[in-house]
């Protein structure tokens, strides 16, 4: 309903830029009057394969109301697409010539401004993400699991539900937008586990460039951007398999110069590729014909 009263303001503006959806549900209507009635340029941002299927135990009822396939209408009437990666890209230009990438960005100046404490010694392994994500940690928990018995150290999560599985060295922090910094500076690694499918190729790595932004050392899995965000043992590290991850945690339990090294290289690389200020120029672009 909201949505449907924006449209009485459209006509006294030249663009309007649409984040995946103008409405989480239905078909697109509203996009079709702004492209089609109201002639106005739609500049069309997303950052996961919305046009697949993926709807979780968490969310399939309201996933039965979306309508998927109205993504290929939305960039056909669009102006320009923008998309997080090139994945996302050839699926839009399959309906529109004018796609452009632009990689998700993390706002360095005045959001994810500051560091860890690199001076601090204990080891805390970190995981953020929504109810419906969290299932990516079920091939990590027996893992750790087997480093509980052999090293110290706290595995928080920060979501909006506490995990349904048990740790010795969990903490659970519900999500707060106002403390999420604070609550994000307690790990000092941070993991992105996902499975290599056609959705996960679709993301555009922001649990890593959070992570990194404040100099956590982060381990990621090398599906779609990840592996252009980390350069092994450089500025993170990367792990598919269950030994990789094993390895690759372990490593930085113990390794301390090791962690704040790559925990350090991150924050440049984000400073360099994905914050606000390096991606201001390519934004603006969108909005000059």
């Amino acid at each position: 309903m909201k949505r449907k009263w924006v449209l009485l303001s459209i006509p006294f503006y030249d663009f309007v830029f649409i984040h995946r959806e103008a409405s989480p549900i239905g078909p697109p209507f509203i996009e079709f009057f702004i492209s089609k009635i109201f002639r106005k340029r739609i500049i069309y941002d997303f950052d996961d394969a919305i046009w697949l299927e993926n709807t979780s135990d968490n969310n399939k009822i309201a996933g039965s109301f979306k309508c998927h396939w109205k993504v290929k209408y939305i960039c056909s009437w669009a102006y320009k697409v923008t998309c997080g990666n090139a994945y996302l890209a050839d699926y839009a230009r399959q309906f529109n010539t004018n796609v452009i990438i632009n990689p998700t960005t993390i706002d360095t100046e005045h959001l994810h401004n500051r560091s860890i404490d690199y001076a601090n010694g204990k080891s805390v392994i970190g995981w953020t993400g929504t109810h419906s994500t969290i299932g990516y940690l079920d091939a990590i928990v027996p893992i750790l699991r087997e480093l509980e018995e052999e090293l110290e150290f706290t595995f928080i999560v920060i979501s909006n539900r506490a995990p349904l599985f048990e740790l010795k060295s969990l903490q659970f922090i519900p999500w707060n937008k106002e403390t999420e910094i604070e609550d994000l500076l307690k790990m000092n690694i941070g993991i992105m586990p996902l499975t290599d499918d056609i959705w996960a190729k679709g993301k555009c790595g922001f649990k890593g460039l959070q992570y990194m932004s404040l100099g956590i050392a982060t381990i990621m899995s090398p599906v779609g951007v990840n592996v252009e965000i980390i350069q092994e043992r450089v500025n993170g590290l990367l792990a598919s398999t269950r030994e990789e991850w094993k390895d690759s945690l372990r490593a930085l339990i113990v390794d301390i110069p090791l962690r704040n090294k790559l925990g350090a290289e991150g924050q440049k690389t984000i400073e360099a590729r994905y914050s606000v200020k390096s991606n201001r120029q390519r934004f603006i672009e969108l909005f000059r014909s």
